[in-house]
């Protein structure tokens, strides 16, 4: 029988740092005399007692955790904290339900972006910081779990990344919590960097530190409906561009560049194809607007921010797009799919799978060519195992399988049809906004019934735990001994 005593006890753990962190949005309102202080405050004790029941009463001698466990484990985390990251959403004066509530916590912590909070202007303080504040920690918790979780449990190709299959020579640090730590330090140093570029930008301080949050965590939520083109700047924009930039790239490869070796950063094959996947984007599309009537700048300024906000998984608006014309529609549709690297905050199919993908077909048709021959594929300049390829393969049905399936089940709940085929794509792209006017980037997600917001939520899960994660806890045989 599966032990769930060291499931719990990390669980209860984690819910500790949680309940600290709700104290700084309760800060935030007292210090602007609003009275919701003393929700985050209730929540952030209610939270700290569960977690801390959990961790007392199970705890003992953990050195390991089964694949078993680290399945279980890694869906009950982001469906428990989740779950207790909504109370200050559902009781404080926005006066959502629970519904509303844990929608909008799992767009934060999964980093999507989506929301259901119709007047953010007018929102307290509070509720904006913890908004920006669970996407920062769903950002840094990302990071870790693509580096020491999912390639132990071989989810996705993800075994690609695992640092014990690399040679002594090239491993970045021998322990992959030490690892975890400094790509922590390295992630906030690249959050206050950001923050104090956005604050010199002419962003005043409490903007600056929740878009900086929102922008390394590629999460996209904002402090104003608007979402940047309140500030009608176009140096704050380009600010944000790149730093949506440098959170979808590899943070091991950060570390490389840090501990003295830079070129690693632009050596490794899927960062080149990322860059050349978004650069060739950005002026498909600037070249269409300025074929439609748009001057040349604005038109670059235009597809530059919302093509890298849309590739990156982050989910800023600065135009509204679903206006452009078709072939802007369409582009930004199956940009959706496309994610940033491997090791990154980003989300939807990493550029590292659609390159395994595309090797493992060229070697089988050169098979076909010349049946005597034999032919490896590569990636990074190394040979592809069987199993990497399998894997993902297994990765690209299933994703499309769930797709099909959130797409259907929100049109069986009475959606439109693009905002469930967009809406599906958004969910488990962890993207943010979808197309069209309900859910577009003018809109928001607030008018959807209350069985499609949790559909979505499930989407949102699937594509941020890498589907296997999720899906392998369905199965029967998982539970059998």
């Amino acid at each position: 029988m599966l032990d769930f005593r060291p499931i719990l006890f990390i669980t209860g753990v984690l819910m500790l740092p949680l309940a600290v962190a709700m104290c700084l949005p309760a800060i935030a309102d007292a210090a602007a005399l609003n009275p919701d202080w003393q929700v985050f405050v209730i929540a952030a004790g209610f939270t700290l007692f569960v977690g801390g029941i959990l961790a007392l009463t199970c705890r003992g001698n953990i050195r390991s955790i089964t694949p078993r466990q680290g399945f279980v484990l890694t869906t009950t985390l982001w469906i428990i904290i989740p779950a207790f990251a909504a109370l200050p959403f559902a009781f404080a004066e926005l006066e959502l339900s629970y519904t509303d509530a844990f929608f909008e916590s799992m767009s934060g912590l999964t980093t999507t972006g989506s929301t259901i909070i119709r007047s953010l202007d007018a929102a307290p303080p509070g509720i904006l910081i913890w908004r920006a504040l669970l996407q920062w920690l769903g950002g840094i918790g990302v990071i870790a779990m693509a580096i020491a979780i999912l390639p132990l449990l071989r989810i996705g190709g993800m075994q690609l990344f695992r640092m014990e299959s690399s040679d002594r020579s090239e491993k970045v640090l021998p322990r992959t919590a030490q690892l975890v730590a400094y790509i922590a330090f390295i992630y906030l140093g690249a959050s206050v960097v950001c923050a104090v570029a956005y604050w010199v930008a002419g962003m005043s301080g409490f903007d600056a530190i929740a878009h900086a949050m929102t922008t390394i965590a590629t999460g996209g939520f904002s402090t104003y409906n608007a979402s940047l083109a309140h500030f009608k700047s176009a140096t704050i924009e380009y600010i944000c561009v790149l730093f949506m930039l440098i959170g979808s790239l590899p943070f091991v490869l950060y570390l490389r560049a840090v501990r003295g070796n830079p070129k690693s950063l632009f050596r490794d094959d899927q960062v080149r194809l990322f860059l050349l996947i978004v650069v060739t984007a950005v002026l498909a599309l600037a070249f269409y607007r300025y074929a439609t009537g748009t001057d040349i700048f604005t038109a670059l300024r235009d597809a530059a921010f919302n093509v890298v906000s849309i590739i990156t998984g982050t989910g800023y608006v600065t135009a509204d797009y679903g206006t452009w014309g078709p072939f802007a529609l369409i582009a930004f549709f199956f940009l959706m799919f496309v994610g940033g690297c491997a090791g990154s905050t980003t989300c939807g199919i990493k550029v590292f799978r659609f390159q395994v993908l595309y090797a493992t077909a060229v070697t089988q048709i050169r098979r076909l060519l010349e049946p005597h021959g034999v032919y490896l594929a590569y990636y990074n300049r190394r040979p592809i195992p069987e199993e990497v390829s399998a894997s993902v393969m297994a990765f690209f049905f299933l994703y499309a399988l769930s797709y099909g399936v959130i797409a259907t089940g929100l049109g069986l709940l009475g959606v439109d049809f693009l905002t469930a085929v967009s809406g599906a794509a958004t969910a488990i792209s962890n993207v943010g906004p979808g197309l069209g006017e309900t859910i577009g980037p003018a809109g928001t997600f607030a008018n959807l019934p209350d069985s499609a917001k949790w559909l979505l939520s499930a989407g949102m899960l699937l594509g941020r735990l890498e589907l296997f994660t999720v899906i392998v806890l369905l199965i029967p045989s998982f539970w059998r001994d």
